[in-house]
């Protein structure tokens, strides 16, 4: 029982040591370079080699086999009992660690095998001191061996079922394939994004702020009044532009030559803007920009628009990427829909009923996320604010472009 709840204390360690590897500085010129790391000769060990040794710490007395059975292996290499205690030692060999290592953490890097290596003595010595003073049997350390055996089980039980549901067969790959063939187009477009309005003169505002004449308010009523008007005339303006582009792009005008204009007429200084996007799939755009998957190679799209802007697109190409380039993919679908499965009639198969007049509370709030910064380059993505995410049949990461906004 000691030894399970010793393995988790080690699994914390080894998962916040995996969980944030510093980042290497970049090399600059005439700093030295960091020295390469040391040739890892593990594999040139025996496995019955002694790799760590705790000296002062006597080695656990083996339980007395039961009539009629075979003694197993003790879990160390065991000294013959020294009259001291100072004498003792505790020795594990390349097997041993090699054992409790791939059940902590299966793809141990040399790094967090060095660092198991600096924790495990630590943890020998003071637990047998634990033992000593009889904190192994006290009613709070039966307790919390018992949430730990818990918490164990639960991630075997993650771990079988992942092992389970990856066992996907080529014949259910190429089903899914064929049932899904839409999934796994592939098309090259351009977009040009007309900006739902102009950008503001800067230089003014500049000049309004400097005036420092505070406005009363039958002034600031009369401002807000006309900045709303120029605000609607400057989106119709832009809104006609966009009609007039997208007949200008339809008749063979090249995209580049025609987001130049759009953003010089919102007042965006862009020199050479960005039209064409990497390759995507049918998830890679909103589901409002769907209907740019019906045109064929060479057709330009309506404008759409949403509350980003004008949005025109022309589809250069379309391909259906072949079965062996996507049948990872399919795999890794495959396994998560199963995984979700099994996971889901675990979860259903209980019913929790709390006392709410005890426990009380309420859930905490999200922590927001930073803000993303822009490239003026890239036309933005398309916004959708009141579309529910898709749940595409592949796992693909759509591709999105960065805001647009002047330099």
């Amino acid at each position: 029982m000691s030894k399970r709840w010793m393995l988790c204390v080690l699994l914390g360690t080894l998962a916040w040591g995996q969980a944030a590897p510093a980042a290497l500085p970049p090399t600059q010129p005439g700093v030295a370079a960091r020295p390469a790391a040391p040739v890892d000769t593990s594999a040139a060990i025996p496995p019955g080699a002694p790799v760590i040794t705790v000296i002062g710490v006597c080695p656990a007395k083996p339980k007395a086999a039961a009539p009629g059975s075979a003694a197993k292996p003790a879990a160390a290499a065991k000294t013959p009992a020294a009259s001291a205690p100072a004498d003792c030692k505790t020795v594990i060999t390349k097997a041993e660690f090699e054992k409790l290592a791939s059940a902590l953490a299966p793809n141990l890097t040399p790094q967090l095998r060095k660092q198991l290596a600096g924790v495990l003595p630590g943890l020998i010595a003071m637990s047998d001191e634990a033992k000593k003073k009889g904190l192994d049997k006290t009613p709070r350390f039966e307790e919390q061996v018992k949430f730990t055996k818990m918490q164990i089980l639960k991630r075997e039980l993650q771990q079988n079922i992942q092992e389970e549901a990856a066992k996907v067969s080529p014949a259910e790959i190429a089903g899914y394939y064929k049932q899904n063939p839409e999934a796994y187009e592939q098309f090259a477009v351009e977009r040009i994004f007309v900006p739902r309005a102009k950008q503001p003169d800067s230089e003014k505002i500049e000049d309004d702020d400097q005036k420092g004449a505070k406005p009363t308010e039958e002034q600031q009523k009369a401002k807000q009044a006309e900045e709303k008007a120029k605000q609607a005339a400057s989106e119709l303006e832009m809104t006609k532009l966009a009609d007039s582009l997208r007949s200008r792009a339809a008749a063979g005008e090249a995209f580049a030559k025609l987001q130049k204009e759009a953003f010089d007429a919102a007042g965006m200084r862009v020199e050479s803007p960005t039209v064409l996007l990497p390759k995507v799939r049918r998830t890679g755009l909103p589901p409002a920009h769907a209907a740019v998957f019906e045109l064929k190679a060479g057709e330009v799209s309506q404008v759409i628009n949403d509350t980003g802007g004008h949005y025109i697109y022309k589809v250069d190409s379309r391909e259906q990427l072949p079965i062996d380039q996507v049948k990872d993919e399919i795999h890794n679908v495959l396994q998560n829909q199963r995984t979700r499965d099994m996971m889901d009639k675990v979860n259903s198969s209980f019913k929790v009923e709390t006392n709410e007049a005890y426990f009380g509370g309420g859930a905490d709030a999200a922590m927001p996320h930073p803000p993303r910064m822009p490239n003026p380059r890239m036309a933005p993505a398309p916004t959708t604010p009141a579309a529910k995410p898709q749940t595409p049949p592949e796992s693909q990461t759509p591709a999105q472009s960065p805001d647009a906004k002047p330099n």
